[in-house]
């Protein structure tokens, strides 16, 4: 049977959003050690594998001369890319399944990166039960962005606005962790426990502690690797392709600094084994940073991004705005944490731009000013909250 045919611009739009549900679920099934959610990982690979095939196709009957060639191969450079992050998150999903290990005070520090998986079931009668999505706009309310919701034994990737919420079903969100007790008030949960043996880690831990804090870090600068790749290609950046070069390289130094912490941990660990886990989370972590350094390619090298390319980013499940910070704004002279950006808007601040010179994963405590220019990746609908803090909206420059 024929598959129904699609323009290219849409599945580069799906095959991206379906690499990053793979990558936001690998992280969920290992914070839950649940293999129910690696296997819908897996699932998902299936899905991405035929999406990568067609456009391969689809991108070869397009080229009908060696200029055409040249763009294509620019846009086969891109699925590639989305291809191997899905694999990373295959091969996250695969420490739950395979038992490679993870030592629980990775568990433990994983709320201290800046997005976190949530699992919560939505109760009876709570503020969720009976209504929309886009009613309760969790993204705008909590910072949380659904991934995926299961409705007995249905799953629901990308749940649209108008999915109604009923009491049982169970939500998987990410998001700052400050958004996790507000999402379990309103689906009627009770607040979040600490977990046993929180401040028991030892003082024998020294350099297993060392080499956690680096997973941590790892994970959240692949992310913003992929989230500054994709805002060089919408907005032909020189400038973001050259910051995703250098945080490669960077990559390239914490994984053998992590390297060598775990294997100076090993010896205070009873079972070594399950040190591996955190090697294999590392490997995955500089794949995906790999990638995105590989999709500025062709902007490094001088060449005009696709417009199918920048159309697929602008249009996929999550936004990627550039938002400059307008003179005595409410934005202006507050910091991050004053805003409470995420939780008001849903949208992360991936970088800021202050005379001329990036700065990523900005902190909490930093100060913005007036004419500061910030990327931010979220939900579309905490856009228009976005604008009102900071005056003004750019488009591409």
């Amino acid at each position: 049977m024929a598959r129904k045919q699609r323009n290219l611009k849409d599945m580069l739009a799906e095959a991206k959003n379906t690499s990053e549900l793979m990558v936001d679920l690998a992280y969920a099934a290992i914070f839950y050690d649940s293999e129910d959610i690696s296997e819908e990982v897996f699932r998902l690979e299936s899905r991405l594998n035929e999406l990568v095939y067609d456009m391969r196709t689809l991108a070869i009957l397009a080229a009908r001369s060696p200029a055409d060639a040249e763009q294509m191969a620019g846009i086969l450079q891109v699925v590639q890319d989305i291809e191997k992050i899905g694999n990373a998150a295959y091969d996250i999903a695969k420490i739950v399944v395979k038992e490679l290990g993870i030592p629980p005070e990775l568990l433990h520090d994983i709320p201290e990166a800046e997005e976190i998986p949530a699992r919560v079931r939505i109760h009876p009668e709570s503020e969720l039960d009976g209504r929309s999505l886009e009613e309760v706009d969790l993204a705008v309310e909590t910072g949380m962005r659904p991934i995926a919701i299961r409705s007995e034994q249905d799953w629901h990737y990308h749940p649209e606005d108008n999915h109604v919420l009923r009491e049982g079903d169970v939500m998987f969100l990410q998001g700052p962790p400050e958004g996790v007790a507000e999402l379990r008030r309103l689906a009627g949960a009770r607040p979040m426990q600490r977990m046993p043996g929180d401040d028991d880690l030892g003082g024998q831990l020294s350099e297993l502690e060392r080499a956690v804090d680096i997973v941590i870090e790892m994970k959240n600068i692949s992310e913003v690797a992929v989230g500054l790749a994709y805002s060089a290609l919408l907005y032909d950046d020189a400038g973001l392709a050259r910051e995703v070069v250098a945080i490669e390289g960077e990559m390239d130094d914490m994984r053998y600094r992590l390297e060598r912490w775990v294997l100076l941990a090993a010896k205070h660990v009873e079972d070594a084994g399950r040190l591996r886990g955190m090697l294999h989370l590392a490997i995955a972590s500089e794949t995906i940073a790999d990638c995105a350094k590989e999709m500025v390619w062709m902007i490094e090298r001088g060449d005009d991004v696709h417009p199918v390319l920048s159309a697929a980013v602008g249009e996929s499940d999550e936004l990627v705005v550039k938002v400059n910070v307008a003179p005595d704004s409410p934005a202006d002279g507050r910091t991050i944490m004053d805003l409470s950006l995420e939780t008001e808007t849903g949208m992360f601040p991936l970088a800021v731009n202050r005379g001329g010179r990036w700065t990523y994963r900005p902190r909490d405590n930093y100060v913005l000013r007036g004419d500061d220019a910030l990327l931010f990746t979220g939900a579309p609908e905490g856009f228009e909250v976005l604008s009102e803090m900071f005056g003004q909206v750019s488009g591409a420059d």
